[in-house]
């Protein structure tokens, strides 16, 4: 198995191979006849060119013999599962907005992530309340490291200031906390939906894209079926809401009890949230919103579903007449930068005092919509996805209940996949041993039917004494490859498994640890110089 922690010297041969990636030296400009230039012609230098690819081809070799020296150090533990991130219980929005990496971006994200030297396969989960990423890492230390220092990169934060708020978990622990993250044990809302659909589209994006690897594509497949079990066998979702829902929620808890139906809604964005946010103002009895965005398709198409409630349109041009006109402003769009600042509210017209004399600005969008100064103003009032934690205090001992409940689902699941991942820690002696047995029978079968003669032989002779050496080699293996399962299907440990495959492997000089490790280093090499 590999260890947690890689050589100094390893690492140093990764950098020696990418550094000695041939950048053609030698190579120089030349003019065209008669002294005109002629740009775009190059010459090359054919002996310094192939010195240069010789120096990359030592350089990886090098590389592959070095670790080979420290390998020794990743043979005790496989490789870790691990989550470094932030969410809306550890990280103010204004960090977790600088750390958001839009959808469309996630393959992007996962071929950085995956580019660096120990982390062989990862995913991202953004949304609006957690940005975590989910790795593989060939060392712990290292690889932890390497993805914090990315994190750091990326949103501009230093990683001393990072490390205050993120969080880290390890192989099991890292697998439950996204088990309960897709059943909706860890958001802000228990039980609520949206984060199992976008647990998918972690999954769908990397189809997609071809960037899940092996083990975090099964572990989100899995998790999704945690998520979707947990709201199928217990009550977790009713009287849950999602994010949309408590914002609803917080605007009618602001507003005077006899005035909250009576208010001018107003709605920034009709994406998913945006839709939402009106399909819970219909459950709340609202009559009428006004909805700004920029295409009228959009707002056609909820019209459509939505036949309670009377769907104004305006257009992004009129955006800020329509916030004149509102007591409620909710903002649900993908800009990056703010729709509303002071000066914007300053600009617009004061609120009577039947509604409480404040205009409520409810910003469910990260990166946020509304700049954090408009509370400044005196008659507005700003409240983002932080703020919903005032909307969700009530029922804790009905949580917490529902969340005992699901934990067990959980803890099943994440047994099914942990005897999953083990059985894959012997694939690799069950098939090199089966193939040394396959060359023993096959080279002893053929000196066997050489001192016979072929024609001594009939073909059913000859297929009935193959058939008996094949039978011979899967009677003598049916014991050792019955001792090296670890599916959770019988009562041996996953130690004693490995005990057996480490014993097998010094027997039968089979040396699959240094093999898979090397085959490992030596993508990474060859990733590196391309």
């Amino acid at each position: 198995m590999m260890a947690s922690t890689t050589s100094a010297t390893a690492a140093a041969a990764f950098g020696a191979a990418a550094a000695a990636k041939p950048l053609a030296p030698g190579c120089a400009r030349v003019p065209a006849a008669g002294g005109r230039r002629r740009s775009g012609v190059v010459r090359c230098d054919a002996g310094v060119e192939a010195q240069a690819q010789t120096a990359a081809k030592a350089a990886s070799i090098a590389a592959l013999e070095q670790f080979k020296i420290s390998a020794d150090r990743y043979m005790k533990e496989r490789s870790s599962i691990a989550v470094i991130g932030l969410s809306v219980h550890t990280a103010p929005v204004e960090m977790r907005e600088k750390l958001a990496v839009a959808e469309e971006l996630w393959p992007r994200a996962i071929s950085e992530l995956t580019s660096l030297n120990h982390i062989e396969e990862a995913a991202v989960l953004s949304t609006c309340n957690r940005m975590e990423i989910y790795v593989v890492a060939l060392s712990w230390n290292r690889g932890i490291r390497e993805v914090v220092d990315w994190m750091s990169k990326k949103s501009g934060i230093p990683a001393s200031e990072l490390r205050e708020h993120l969080f880290m978990l390890r192989d099991s622990d890292a697998t439950r906390h996204l088990f309960e993250v897709s059943a909706g044990l860890d958001s802000l809302v228990l039980g609520e939906g949206q984060i199992l659909a976008q647990v998918k589209q972690v999954v769908r994006s990397g189809q997609n894209s071809g960037g899940l690897g092996k083990n975090i594509d099964r572990m989100f497949k899995d998790a999704i079926t945690a998520g979707k079990r947990v709201r199928c066998e217990t009550n977790i979702s009713s009287g849950a809401v999602s994010v949309s829902s408590a914002a609803v929620e917080l605007a009618l808890m602001k507003l005077p009890k006899s005035e909250g139906l009576s208010a001018r809604m107003l709605l920034i964005g009709a994406g998913k949230m945006g839709k939402l946010v009106i399909k819970h103002l219909i459950a709340k009895g609202c009559k009428k919103v006004v909805v700004v965005n920029r295409s009228v398709e959009r707002v056609d198409a909820i019209r459509e579903e939505m036949k309670d409630i009377e769907i104004v349109y305006r257009p992004l041009s009129e955006m800020y007449e329509a916030a004149a006109e509102a007591d409620v402003v909710f903002t649900s769009t993908a800009s990056e930068t703010p729709l509303f600042t002071k000066e914007h509210a300053e600009a617009l017209p004061s609120i009577s005092d039947a509604m409480g004399g404040v205009r409520l600005f409810v910003d469910i969008s990260v990166p946020r919509n509304v700049s954090a100064c408009v509370s400044e103003v005196d008659c507005a009032r700003v409240y983002n996805v932080d703020d919903l934690k005032e909307v969700v205090e009530a029922n804790k001992e009905d949580r917490l209940r529902k969340a005992m409940e699901a934990q067990t689902i959980i803890t099943q699941e994440l047994k099914r996949f942990e005897a999953w991942r083990d059985s894959l820690e012997t694939v690799p002696t069950i098939k090199k041993l089966r193939s040394y047995a396959d060359r023993i029978r096959a080279s002893e079968l053929e000196k066997c039917l050489q001192k016979i003669g072929e024609d001594a032989l009939t073909k059913k002779m000859r297929r009935a004494i193959e058939e008996l050496s094949t039978g011979i080699v899967n009677k003598l293996l049916h014991g050792p490859l019955q001792h090296l399962r670890c599916d959770g299907s019988d009562s041996r440990t996953l130690d004693e498994t490995l005990d057996n495959m480490h014993a097998l492997n010094r027997m039968f000089s089979l040396d699959t640890e240094k093999a898979i490790v090397e085959q490992k280093i030596r993508a990474k090499v060859e990733k590196t110089q391309n």
